[in-house]
Parts: C-alpha cells; sequence; structure tokens
C-alpha cells in the first residue's frame, strides 16, 4: 500500500451551537481529511438557533486569525429547508463554511472582499447522507475539509448573492446613545453595542435604560472597582459597554435579553455634585 500524502497545513476553526455530541461527528469528517493538529475547535456552546447573537460573537473571534484560515461555523435553524449550504471566499485567503442565513456575512465582510458560492453536494467528496438535518456533518465538514487540503471555494458551486445580516449599530444624537444588547455572557454580563470610546475620559457614571429597567450606575475599569453584589459598567473585551453585577448576574438583574434596546447617558458632573 503506498505512503499516505502529507496532509496540507492550512488552520481549519470550528465554531457551533451543536454541543457536545453533534460537534464530535463533525469533527470525525475532518480529521479524516485535515490534520488533527490544524483544527481548532472554537466553541460549540454558541446561542442556539441565536443567529444574529452567533454572527456578533463569530467576527469578533475569526478577525483574529490569521490569514488563509478555513472558518466552519454551524447556527442552522433552517437545516433541512430552502436555505443554501454556502462558502464565502475572502480577500486575504480566508474562507468561511457554513449556512446561508447571514451567520457568516459579518465576518466576511470585516475580512474584505466577499465572494459566496453555493456548495453543490455533488461536488463533494464525502460519505453518503444519513438524514436531512445534519448539514454541519454532511455538507459543511466535507466542504471545508475540501478547502482546507487546498480546493477553492469557487470549485464548490456557483456564485449567488448570501442573504445580508446587518448587525445593529449604536446611534448618537447629543449626549444620548441608543444602541442594543448583543451578547449575553455565561456569567450574565450584559454586552452591548455602543463603542466604549463613546464614552468621554475622565466620565463616572452612566444613566442606563433597559426596557422597563432605569439605572444610574458607576462606570468601572475592572469588576473589582464596581463592587461585589453592585451593578456597573465598563468597557467589555468586545471594545463596547457592558453592564455587569460584580459577582452575580446583570442580564437577571435588568430583567434583559438579546436584541433588547438600551440608552445611555453620561451624566454631566455638575449633575453628580447636586
Amino acid at each position: 500500500m503506498p505512503p499516505r500524502a502529507p496532509l496540507r497545513r492550512r488552520l481549519l476553526t470550528l465554531t457551533s451551537d451543536l454541543g457536545a455530541a453533534y460537534s464530535a461527528q463533525v469533527k470525525a469528517v475532518l480529521v479524516r481529511s485535515v490534520a488533527p493538529d490544524r483544527i481548532l475547535e472554537l466553541t460549540h456552546d454558541l446561542p442556539a438557533r441565536g443567529v444574529a447573537e452567533a454572527a456578533f460573537l463569530l467576527r469578533a473571534i475569526g478577525v483574529r486569525f490569521p490569514a488563509g484560515t478555513v472558518h466552519l461555523a454551524v447556527v442552522d435553524p433552517g437545516v433541512g429547508g430552502w436555505r443554501a449550504p454556502l462558502a464565502i471566499a475572502c480577500a486575504d485567503g480566508s474562507c468561511l463554511i457554513g449556512p446561508d442565513n447571514g451567520l457568516l456575512v459579518p465576518l466576511a465582510q470585516a475580512l474584505g472582499d466577499p465572494r459566496a458560492y453555493r456548495i453543490d453536494e455533488r461536488r463533494l467528496r464525502r460519505d453518503p447522507r444519513v438524514g436531512t438535518t445534519f448539514d454541519a456533518r454532511d455538507v459543511f465538514a466535507p466542504a471545508a475539509a475540501q478547502v482546507a487540503r487546498g480546493g477553492r471555494p469557487s470549485s464548490l458551486g456557483p456564485r449567488i448573492r448570501p442573504v445580508d445580516l446587518s448587525l445593529p449599530e449604536a446611534r448618537r444624537r447629543g449626549g444620548t446613545i441608543d444602541g442594543t444588547t448583543v451578547h449575553i455572557d455565561r456569567f450574565g454580563n450584559v454586552i452591548t453595542n455602543v463603542p466604549t470610546g463613546w464614552v468621554p475620559p475622565g466620565a463616572e457614571r452612566l444613566r442606563i435604560r433597559i426596557g422597563a429597567v432605569r439605572r444610574s450606575v458607576p462606570w468601572a475599569t475592572s469588576y473589582e472597582q464596581i463592587g461585589a453584589g453592585r451593578l456597573g459598567a465598563l468597557g467589555s473585551s468586545f471594545g463596547t459597554v457592558e453592564l455587569a453585577v460584580a459577582e452575580g448576574n446583570a442580564a437577571r438583574r435588568l430583567r434583559t435579553r438579546v436584541g433588547a434596546p438600551v440608552r445611555v447617558v453620561v451624566e454631566r458632573r455638575s449633575a453628580l455634585n447636586r
């Protein structure tokens, strides 16, 4: 038997909402074609069926990887339906594989010059399908493996215009900022889309409104500075304003969810001294 050809060493990331059991089956397909040390499982606890929140997180994660990385990402509530299987080639040589439901678009736009292709299953080297509701294993993983081994995204199928998904952007009017809750992390911290840079240097407190809840909270640089059990605001690792209860759960305290509108007003020093 001739020696096996060496595997191409292109980095492949795997991100999903699938949990452990389903993601293990996806990885089993990948390791037969891609060197295991070139597969990075980033997370499998993305918000279940939460496409917009997952797209925000995928963009934040994916832009930090080297040029030429293959990103396989799956949050796919429409699996088995009319949505297309998608491959997107980007300017830096990276390729994104996943469902055409908007999940991949924010990262693709951040990487630049996205060109999208509908994956034709007849062009894939893969095992026979089992069922119709596991495209992550039966379609996306074989497609990602082909690209990771040197295949061109354009060889997977015809060009298409992908489903757009524009993440919400915060707006400023005078001293008032209107934004959105875009992520709630496992600690209950509320991540907004309000850029941290919009809070001026020297700010001490913010007035916030989320739904019917209104609070005046300290603007801090650490959870310790906020104080155990207290609600405060600080700059998140995403570069946006985060609301947190130190050693507690801000989402529960504020009775909020992803997609809830957020209003932020920086309190003037004169108001603080009244």
